[in-house]
C-alpha cells in the first residue's frame, strides 16, 4: 500500500475554519486528520499541500518514519503552522492504519486503560451572572462533572487590579455556590497576565474554591517565570496549548513549572508526539488534560489518545451533537453522563459529511484585539 495523495480541506463550521487532512492510498483506503488552523488558516492548508509531494509513494503504515521525514526534513524546528500541518497528516495516518488493521486507534497506541473519557466544557457570558447560568445549564444538560470558565471579568483591561480581584472572588463564590461541590471548576485566565506577582495574587484568591486547575496564569514564553509562580501558589497549574514539541514540554517539566500539561494533538505533532509528551509527563508525576477547542475530528483523535494514558485527567470538549459541528460529521462521539463513549470502529471511528464540507468553504476572519484605555493592545 502506497500514499497517492495528501489533501487539505478548509471547512467553515461554527466559530472557525477547520483544516482537515485526507491521506489517500492506492489500496482505496484513506485516513482523516485535523490540523490546527491557528488563525492564518490557509497557511496551514498550504503546508499540508506542500508536504504531499514528500509523501506520495511512501508506505502510510510507517508513521514514525514519516513523522521524522516531515519534522527533520523541514530543517528549521517547526513553528505552530508547520507543526499543525504535520499534526493533521500524522492523525490521518493513524486513522488509516487503524482501518487497514481493522482496530480502533487506541489499540495501536498500546490499548486502552479506561472505558470512557471524562470531559469538561467551557462556559462564557456577557457578565458573571450569564457565565454562571451557562455553566449550570451545561453541567445539567451534559451530566458534566467539570466546567471551565475564565475567572477574570471581560473588562479586566479597564479596571484597577484591586477591583479585578474583588470581581474574581465574587464570580468564584457564585460559581461554586450554584454548581455545588461535585462539579469541579477549571479556570482559564487566557494568558492575560504578564506580571508573575499578579498571577500569584490571582491564584491566592482562587485557592479557597479548590479549582481543578488554573490554566495559563502567565503567557507561555517564559517558563522560569511560570515555575516561580507555581512554587508560590497552592493551586494546580496547567499549560501547554501553545507549546508544540516534546522538547518544549521537556523544558517545562524540568523547570517544575506545571501540574497538568495540555498538549493539543492538532498542533503538537499529532498522536505520535502527544503520546511521547504524555510519557514524559507521567515520569514527572504530572497529569494530562488535552487541549481540544476544535471539533469532532479533533475530539475523536484526543479521545483515542486519552484512552491510553494512565495520567489522563479530563478532556476539553466543544459540544458537537447540535448545530454546525453536528452537521460536519456523519456521527460524533456520544456523550453520556459527562463522558465520551469510545466507539469500537476501526481507526478514529469518525467520518466527514462530505456534502456539508463542499457547501461550507473557507471564510476569511481576523481575531479581535482588546484595546487598553491608553490605546495599546491588551492580551487576548
Amino acid at each position: 500500500m502506497k500514499i497517492t495523495a495528501v489533501e487539505p480541506l478548509l471547512v467553515q463550521a461554527g466559530r472557525r475554519n477547520h483544516c482537515f487532512v485526507r491521506v489517500r492510498t492506492d489500496a482505496g483506503l484513506s485516513g482523516l486528520g485535523e490540523a490546527y488552523s491557528v488563525g492564518p488558516d490557509r497557511a496551514t492548508a498550504e503546508v499540508v499541500a506542500y508536504y504531499s509531494d514528500w509523501l506520495v509513494g511512501l508506505d502510510p503504515l510507517d508513521i514514525e518514519g514519516i513523522w521524522q521525514r516531515l519534522y527533520i526534513g523541514a530543517r528549521f524546528p517547526g513553528g505552530v503552522v508547520g507543526n499543525s500541518a504535520l499534526s493533521g497528516i500524522d492523525i490521518a495516518l493513524w486513522d488509516l492504519k487503524g482501518k487497514a488493521q481493522n482496530v480502533p486507534v487506541y489499540q495501536l497506541l498500546g490499548g486502552k486503560c479506561r472505558e470512557r473519557i471524562r470531559i469538561y466544557q467551557a462556559a462564557h457570558g456577557a457578565d458573571t451572572n450569564d457565565l454562571v447560568d451557562m455553566a449550570v445549564s451545561m453541567a445539567k444538560k451534559g451530566g458534566l462533572t467539570a466546567i471551565k470558565a475564565n475567572p477574570l471579568p471581560d473588562e479586566v483591561e479597564q479596571l484597577g487590579w484591586t477591583a479585578v480581584l474583588h470581581q474574581v472572588d465574587r464570580r468564584m463564590a457564585l460559581l461554586r455556590h450554584r454548581l455545588g461541590d461535585n462539579v469541579e471548576i477549571a479556570l482559564d485566565p487566557h494568558a492575560k497576565l504578564l506580571e508573575p506577582s499578579k498571577a500569584v495574587e490571582l491564584c491566592d484568591v482562587l485557592e479557597p474554591y479548590h479549582p481543578l486547575f488554573v490554566e495559563e496564569p502567565l503567557r507561555p514564553e517564559n517558563i522560569q517565570a511560570l515555575a516561580e509562580v507555581r512554587a508560590k501558589v497552592r493551586v494546580p497549574i496547567a499549560t501547554g496549548e501553545m507549546l508544540f514539541t516534546k522538547w518544549a514540554f521537556r523544558d517545562l517539566l524540568h523547570a517544575r513549572a506545571v501540574d497538568v500539561v495540555q498538549p493539543d494533538v492538532c498542533s503538537v505533532g499529532g498522536l505520535t508526539e502527544a503520546k511521547k509528551i504524555a510519557a514524559l509527563a507521567e515520569a514527572e508525576y504530572v497529569t494530562v488534560a488535552p487541549h481540544n477547542p476544535l471539533g469532532p475530528v479533533s475530539t475523536a483523535a484526543s479521545a483515542q489518545l486519552a484512552a491510553t494514558l494512565p495520567g489522563f485527567v479530563v478532556l476539553e470538549h466543544v459540544p458537537d451533537n447540535e448545530g454546525p459541528l453536528r452537521d460536519l460529521v456523519v456521527a460524533p462521539y456520544r456523550v453520556v453522563d459527562g463522558y465520551l463513549e469510545l466507539p469500537d470502529a476501526p481507526g478514529l471511528g469518525i467520518e466527514l459529511n462530505e456534502e456539508y464540507c463542499r457547501a461550507h468553504p473557507y471564510v476569511a476572519w481576523r481575531r479581535g484585539q482588546p484595546i487598553k484605555p491608553d490605546g495599546s493592545v491588551g492580551l487576548l
